[in-house]
This record gives structure tokens, C-alpha cells and sequence, in this order.
């Protein structure tokens, strides 16, 4: 089942285009890196798609819904959970104020306030260092616990889909290894489906699933991430020299 469709989106700020032509689609459960240099258009697609940032034309689809132009909580309330890159904290909140942010737009939904509660404890159970620390404020935490944090608002959405803009940024590579375990975790425990943005297509190769990646705003390759690899085909499609 398609959960996201992206069909020929073209994205400008000014004169500038940052992404032309750009389609893809998603099956539910399906796990989906964003690879690229600096400037592919990468965080530019996520936020459009989200509703940050307006198309200039083409269309999005999530789960049967057209969300083009839509408000990105919209968009959220249909499941898709967005995380920024650089994690956005609010730091003078408790860590169980920040959780419970994400759920604000779904306050007045019948029976919310005890889903909510529900959803809580399961985050506390996915991530015991927030629970431990629950009333300390949240720009104490480390950046690996501050990953954990904007995932954990995330889920507070009951997402069927939660894109994650930059996950390993700022962080130690086993601090990026423990993050990703809990994502792939998560993905089978809530069958979610993940769209993530990475610079580098190493990652993605590492986990596995399916890799786009983008150069000068468009895609230039599509296809499982471990059959691509480290070959000359992904090489030249990163740097934009032709395999021969």
C-alpha cells in the first residue's frame, strides 16, 4: 500500500530552484533514505512534503489524501511526523513538556487525553533515560539524548510515517548507532514507515532499505541501498562525473 506519493515537484525560492521534476512513492513499513551532497535539495523536499515550504508546483499524496499546500499540522494530524534537522528542542521545557507539545493539536480529539498518556509510557519505554530525567530541562540533555527526545515528540503523534531530517548530525558514530537501533526498533514494534535525510549514502548502506539519492535538486539514482553499495554507479551519480 502506498503510504507517500510524490509526484513531479518542483520547489523555489526566488529565482533560485531547489527542486525540480521530483517524484517517488512509499509502501507502508517501507524504510526510504534521502542521500546527497550540500544543496541536492534534500531538507527542501522533506519540509515541502511536511508543509513548511510551498511547492511551486506538482503534488503530494499521503495516504490517499492530496496534502499539497496544506498546513503542516494538517498534515500531521494524518500521521506524518516530522524531525528536524538539528533536533529544535525546546530548551527551557521539561523533557516531559516537550513530549507533550506534539500532542497539543490533537487535544480536543474524543479520547486524546488518555492516548496520550498511553503514548507517553510507551516512550518511556523506548527511551528510559527520558523517563529518568523526565522533570530536568530538556537543553541539559546530550545531543544523542536530544535525538532521542524529538523522536520520542514524534511518536507522540501516533505516526504512520515519521521523516527524520539528519539524524546522525552533530553526533559520535555510536551515539548514531544507538539512535538508528532504536529506529529500525521501532519500525517493526509500530510498523512504521521512515523517510530519512542523509548526507552521506554510508548509512544507508549500512542499514539497508531503499536509497535516493539527489544532486542539483533532482534525482539521479533509486535502488536498494546494499545492491548499490559503495559502486562506481553511486559514485558518479554523487559527484556528477559520468561511469564509463
Amino acid at each position: 500500500m502506498s503510504v507517500l506519493a510524490v509526484s513531479d515537484i518542483t520547489i523555489r525560492y526566488g529565482r533560485l530552484t531547489a527542486v525540480r521534476g521530483v517524484s517517488f512513492s512509499m509502501n507502508e513499513g517501507e524504510i526510504v533514505f534521502v542521500t546527497g551532497p550540500n544543496g541536492a535539495g534534500k531538507s527542501s523536499l522533506m519540509r515541502t512534503i511536511a508543509g513548511v515550504t510551498p511547492a511551486a508546483s506538482g503534488r503530494i499524496s499521503f495516504v490517499g489524501d492530496d496534502i499539497t499546500g496544506r498546513a503542516p499540522e494538517d498534515i500531521a494530524r494524518l500521521g506524518f511526523s516530522m524531525v528536524p534537522e538539528g533536533r529544535e528542542v525546546f530548551g527551557s521545557l521539561t523533557i516531559e513538556e516537550n513530549l507533550m507539545v506534539g500532542t497539543g493539536m490533537r487535544a480536543k480529539e474524543r479520547g486524546w487525553k488518555a492516548r496520550a498518556a498511553t503514548e507517553l509510557e510507551a516512550v518511556y519505554e523506548t527511551f528510559p533515560i527520558l523517563k529518568e530525567r523526565r522533570n530536568g530541562q530538556a537543553g541539559l540533555l546530550s545531543g544523542g539524548q536530544q535525538q532521542m527526545l524529538v523522536i520520542g515528540r514524534a511518536l507522540m503523534t501516533s505516526p504512520r510515517l515519521i521523516a527524520i531530517d539528519e539524524p546522525s548530525l552533530g553526533l559520535a558514530p555510536n551515539i548514531t548507532d544507538q539512535v538508528y537501533e532504536c529506529l529500525i526498533a521501532l519500525r517493526s514494534q509500530r510498523r512504521l514507515t521512515l523517510l530519512i535525510v542523509e548526507q552521506s549514502s554510508a548509512r544507508a548502506v549500512m542499514i539497508g532499505g531503499r536509497m535516493i539519492l539527489m544532486r542539483g535538486g533532482e534525482i539521479v539514482l533509486d535502488g536498494d541501498a546494499r545492491s548499490l553499495g559503495n559502486s562506481e554507479a553511486i559514485q558518479a551519480a554523487y559527484f556528477g562525473y559520468e561511469d564509463h
